[in-house]
């Protein structure tokens, strides 16, 4: 089964207007809006896009598919420092009766960082999930 970008696209919108859209002729005339868009090439930036994703995907240079990985790293150190580091280490500075101010700690805003990172583990679950089922990357690869 070869993967065609458009044909997925295509298929989440129609699944995404059955779910939402319980009227049969509204969501009818929705679906050939949307195959009409397609039609007129309104999807070429997208499967362009998923293009490079995939050949990013699938360099073994760092500095070509290394940036997934860099923001993973990133958002779990910044994880770490948040929920593990700073309170262990304000904790140790206040039992040591240390002179440093242990609200000088640098805290992170982790409401920005929160959706990539859980984006990121839901994607990488979905994918073990594909794995267990036996879904192959090379069905993918082979196009």
């Amino acid at each position: 089964m070869a993967f065609d970008p458009v044909t997925a696209i295509l298929n989440i919108g129609n699944t995404v207007i059955d779910r939402l859209i319980p009227d049969k002729s509204q969501a009818a005339v929705l679906k050939a809006q949307l195959l009409e868009a397609q039609q007129k090439g309104q999807f070429d930036n997208d499967i362009a896009q998923l293009q490079v994703d995939q050949a990013e995907a699938q360099n073994h240079s760092i500095f070509v598919a290394g940036w997934r990985p860099f923001i993973g790293w990133c958002c779990g150190a910044a994880f770490v420092y948040a929920y593990i580091a700073q309170p262990f280490v304000q904790t140790l500075l206040v039992v040591c009766h240390s002179k440093f101010d242990p609200a000088q700690l640098p805290k992170l805003d982790l409401a920005q960082m929160l959706p990539v990172l859980l984006g990121m583990l839901g994607l990488g679950a979905y994918r073990t999930y594909e794995k267990a089922q036996g879904v192959s990357t090379e069905q993918f690869n082979n196009k």
